[in-house]
């Protein structure tokens, strides 16, 4: 992007790629047996893979786990294409940037409260994928389990074509719209809302505004599902109806194209000659969606204390012990709080989990926001046991506040929570944006004790 005229087409590509966005249409529900079709007929009736597929389309299953696994858990689709996936020459290593995998051996996990600054704004011509930086993740990505934690900064739409072999991706903007062009159609989303694309999905980002930032949860482990809402009911929380799959919209493109495969860690990369993104028609339930986090329905205390935060959990990936998730993904809403006799922002803990925190907007309600404090883009990390809670100031005020209800809106902050500590990728432990003296919030925090004699 070194001269007007090419800055004044990816001006007029962006103005394009958010009229596509903001008409898009969409599929209802989560986990639902959906099918969709762009060409009438495209899709066989009564069976999957007929002799001859509709239209002289391939027929090709996607699955996203093992085939005898139980039908609630089970994850897959039927693709009905232009070509078949298997039409494509070999791959072969290519740089992979700043993104980096499990198990990260490079570092020791720090026990330490850590807290980073935003992304500084990227290198023009940065797509996506070149824009990804991770912070750091657990488990091992070959035995598929655990998490990483990446950042995002983008300024330019990408011309390739990406999929995750390793794990799905929970895309979670803080700065511009992206439109997702994926093998099952176009999915729009906005700082404010988060996409999910699931392993081995092929798909390609455009901004929609100059730059783009954010948060990404690549989980390695099982798929992301709603929590089991036990007590609460049969509704709350994410309810299933708000999440959003695309329509089927194939590109029909002849001519070299880039594909990018993550596998074991590493960046593969091939040229096709055509693009792979050519899927007419698809039924099934591995598919990207799109949620709104403002249409959470969030639960809370109307009597006293604050409740734990897996009340604000909106999805989940189940480990092999019951309730101990390998990742949670945890959204603060805008919510009343109504506490009588309480200490309304989230109080002192030590956790067995490890907690990743950043913030899409405004301040959350248990730090200090302004320069040097926890601002949109930046993050937290408090690992296993490490003891954290809300700032001195935070204390002080929330300590003497006059306990009328109390509406927090102003803030829309979220935490990947993981069952095993996370440790840091070198790149993470020396960044010029971690910011120094964390501990200093908690600094001042004065003995009250008073004994009775």
């Amino acid at each position: 992007m070194s001269d007007g005229a090419t800055a004044r087409g990816s001006a007029t590509e962006r103005e394009e790629a958010r009229k596509t966005a903001e008409g898009l249409e969409h599929l209802s529900g989560f986990g639902n047996e959906h099918s969709s079709e762009a060409v009438p007929g495209a899709l066989p009736v009564g069976r999957n893979s007929p002799q001859r597929a509709p239209l002289g389309l391939y027929a090709e299953q996607l699955s996203g786990s093992a085939f005898t696994e139980p039908r609630a858990e089970n994850r897959r689709s039927w693709l009905y294409r232009i070509r078949p996936s298997a039409a494509h020459p070999s791959f072969t290593r290519t740089g992979n940037g700043a993104l980096r995998s499990a198990p990260f051996t490079q570092t020791v996990p720090d026990p330490n409260r850590l807290r980073w600054n935003p992304l500084p704004d990227p290198d023009e011509g940065t797509d996506f994928l070149a824009g990804l930086w991770t912070l750091g993740g657990n488990g091992d990505v070959a035995q598929r389990s655990g998490m990483a934690v990446h950042l995002y900064h983008a300024n330019a739409s990408m011309r390739r074509v990406f999929s995750d072999a390793d794990g799905e991706l929970l895309i979670v903007p803080e700065r511009g719209g992206l439109l997702l062009r994926t093998e099952f159609g176009m999915l729009h989303v906005e700082p404010g809302h988060v996409a999910l694309i699931p392993r081995g999905v092929r798909f390609r980002v455009e901004p929609l505004d100059e730059t783009a930032r954010g948060y990404v949860c690549e989980n390695y482990g099982a798929a992301f599902r709603l929590p089991d809402l036990g007590p609460i009911g049969a509704n709350g929380l994410a309810n299933a109806r708000d999440f959003r799959a695309p329509v089927a919209a194939y590109e029909d493109v002849e001519g070299p194209v880039e594909v990018v495969n993550k596998f074991c860690g590493n960046l593969w990369a091939a040229t096709y000659d055509h693009s792979p993104l050519d899927v007419v028609a698809w039924h099934g339930n591995h598919v990207p969606y799109a949620y709104d986090l403002r249409r959470f329905n969030v639960m809370g205390t109307i009597s006293y204390d604050h409740p734990d935060p897996s009340i604000f959990t909106v999805l989940t990936s189940p480990s092999d012990t019951p309730g101990l998730a390998g990742v949670d993904f945890v959204v603060f809403a805008p919510r009343w709080l109504v506490g009588e006799d309480t200490f309304r922002p989230p109080y002192f803990h030590r956790n067995v989990m490890s907690e990743y925190m950043g913030l899409i907007e405004g301040a959350y309600d248990a730090k200090t926001a302004g320069k040097g404090g926890f601002v949109p883009g930046g993050g937290s990390l408090h690992n296993m046991m490490s003891a954290h809670g809300p700032d001195r100031e935070t204390f002080d005020r929330a300590s003497a506040a006059e306990l009328r209800p109390q509406k927090i809106d102003d803030g829309l902050a979220f935490m990947f929570e993981t069952r095993w500590p996370v440790s840091l990728t070198p790149q993470a432990a020396r960044a010029e944006h971690l910011q120094q003296g964390y501990d200093d919030v908690w600094r001042g925090l004065e003995r009250h004790f008073r004994p009775l004699h």
